[in-house]
């Protein structure tokens, strides 16, 4: 005979830092709740490049009240690891890692909530997925070959080797610049006339390797076709063939639309693909479903961060109560 799903108040679908923040949040009001994450604790996060440093100061990306405390005023990829970590442990987050929620459904007042392990109740869901897990795809041929990723984590894997680096953005522009200082020729391609959104102490650092020649930036170029042994190129001055070893393509991440879109969750009908939601409440179309944190913004993945996107958790929550948090 199958047992009964437990029961919770809450469900949290998303185990970054908002949806820490968000059980936070539950467990000061008091509510039954679970976090469900794929991954491990902080996936994104921990899947960001090696030497990452945040362009946030580290009070900006506490969450709770919960003091961040760091080597220096903008905290590395490490750091943040280390502090999220402390903060579900030491607060005793239920928290079920490398668990994805696979399904939601209606059930009775609630959802219903199907995982790759088992299955859940909950009267309210606070979706928190983030939009990492998924890369934009730039549809060229030669994109699904080995020598591709759309993630960079290690500069030391490129040392010696012919790299292409995608992207005119900060992602891009670590990649270009950490992989060259570890012996790689690197070419940066950029769909526009400039450099795009940088930190401000690495942009210098890269305009003066392209200035100098170190690194060789095509501007207004896009990538045709990707091959094992080269890469075709279109730029302004014609096509391009450059041999090339490996193709780092930091084109971009989305949220899973298609889970959203299973849900019952409405998204804008233009390329921004934007979710309904209630911007006071965080509700969505759905009764008792909520967004917190970067899935909010669809497409445009540079609206919300940690720092401006914490505060989610406790207009939910108090839409919840109905009381403030």
């Amino acid at each position: 005979m199958e047992t009964q799903p437990e029961k919770y108040d809450v469900i949290i679908i998303g185990g970054g830092p908002i949806g820490i923040a968000c059980g936070l949040a539950a467990k000061k009001s008091g509510l039954n709740y679970l976090i469900l994450e794929k991954g491990c604790l902080t996936n994104s996060l921990y899947n960001y490049p090696l030497n990452m440093t945040f362009f946030s100061t580290s009070e900006k990306l506490e969450i709770g009240g919960i003091p961040f405390v760091s080597n220096s005023a903008k905290p590395n990829r490490a750091e943040a690891l280390e502090y999220y970590r402390r903060v579900v442990f030491s607060n005793e987050l239920p928290i079920h890692l490398f668990e994805e929620a696979k399904k939601v459904a209606s059930f009775d007042e609630g959802y219903k909530v199907t995982t790759n392990k088992k299955s859940y109740l909950s009267t309210h869901l606070i979706i928190a997925t983030g939009f990492y897990d998924i890369p934009v795809m730039m549809d060229v041929v030669g994109e699904e070959l080995p020598k591709v990723t759309h993630y960079y984590k290690d500069p030391h894997f490129y040392a010696g080797q012919k790299v292409l680096v995608i992207g005119a953005n900060n992602s891009a522009a670590d990649a270009a610049l950490e992989t060259w200082r570890k012996g790689a020729e690197v070419t940066l391609v950029i769909r526009g006339p400039e450099l795009g959104r940088i930190k401000y102490w690495t942009k210098p650092d890269l305009e003066n390797r392209i200035n100098e020649g170190s690194i060789k930036a095509l501007f207004n170029s896009t990538v045709k076709e990707i091959r094992e042994k080269e890469v075709a190129i279109l730029t302004p001055e014609g096509a391009k063939i450059i041999e090339n070893d490996f193709v780092i393509a930091m084109t971009g991440y989305q949220p899973n639309f298609p889970f959203l879109k299973s849900i019952g969750i409405n998204l804008s009908d233009d390329e921004k693909l934007y979710p309904a939601y209630d911007k006071e409440t965080m509700e969505t179309n759905l009764k008792n479903v909520y967004l917190a944190g970067v899935v909010c913004g669809g497409m445009d993945t540079h609206i919300w961060f940690i720092e401006n996107s914490r505060e989610h958790a406790d207009r939910i929550i108090e839409k919840i109560k109905g009381v403030p948090v």
